[in-house]
């Protein structure tokens, strides 16, 4: 009785079998690779571009109404042009040196009515102007915000003068710029009292100069 010969397999073989098998995995392997590459060509191409943009200024920390700008509070950013609000200031030397007219949040555009100046009248009616009123008492002007609708009052700070009634001089003005507290930047000068900063018309505000010149103001808030 004889046994069937058993096929013998040489080294060399063996070598070639997992050479071969070593090429058909690579091979998978750079066929995966070149669909993926592929697919991700394909959706990059598909993608929508992304939205134009430009450089506009922003804030580089939490600024306080009234806060005069500085270098440091400033600073550029890249932001879509289709989100960005009409006004926006493209170069921080614009707005160095000049105070903002309300709070203003870290990272938010400043546009040019957030300045004081001619911006700040921006959307008010035709003839507006800006009058700078002092208030003798400090802490009352530091109560008010931006936005807020004030009376105003004059009563004689003539030194033995007959007491009277305190006289209205201005009614209905908005505020557009007040100091957060009895320090601020507001509140410079040799005199007590605030500063204010107020819209209203021209006759107005010739009234409150004049007023200002022997009377102590005040102010009384409005209600809606």
């Amino acid at each position: 009785m004889s046994w069937p010969a058993q096929a013998v397999t040489s080294p060399v073989d063996r070598w070639l079998r997992e050479l071969r098998r070593a090429v058909a995995w690579r091979r998978r392997l750079l066929a995966a690779g070149l669909a993926a590459g592929s697919v991700a060509f394909a959706i990059q191409a598909l993608a929508p571009p992304p939205p134009a943009g430009t450089d506009v200024v922003v804030a580089t920390r939490d600024l306080a109404a009234g806060t005069v700008l500085s270098a440091g509070d400033l600073r550029l950013a890249h932001r879509p042009t289709g989100d960005l609000p009409r006004g926006a200031l493209s170069i921080t030397a614009t707005a160095t040196g000049r105070p903002v007219s309300s709070a203003v949040r870290r990272g938010e555009v400043l546009t040019d009515a957030r300045l004081v100046g001619p911006g700040v009248l921006r959307g008010l009616a035709a003839g507006t102007v800006a009058a700078p009123v002092r208030i003798a008492d400090a802490e009352s002007a530091a109560l008010l915000r931006p936005g807020d609708v004030v009376d105003l009052l004059a009563a004689s700070a003539v030194p033995d003068a007959p007491t009277g009634e305190a006289r209205l001089v201005a009614s209905g003005v908005r505020v557009l710029l007040a100091p957060r507290q009895q320090r601020s930047g507001l509140t410079a000068g040799l005199g007590n009292g605030a500063l204010l900063l107020v819209a209203t018309s021209s006759s107005t505000a010739a009234r409150l100069a004049a007023a200002a010149v022997t009377d102590r103001l005040s102010v009384v808030l409005r209600g809606p």
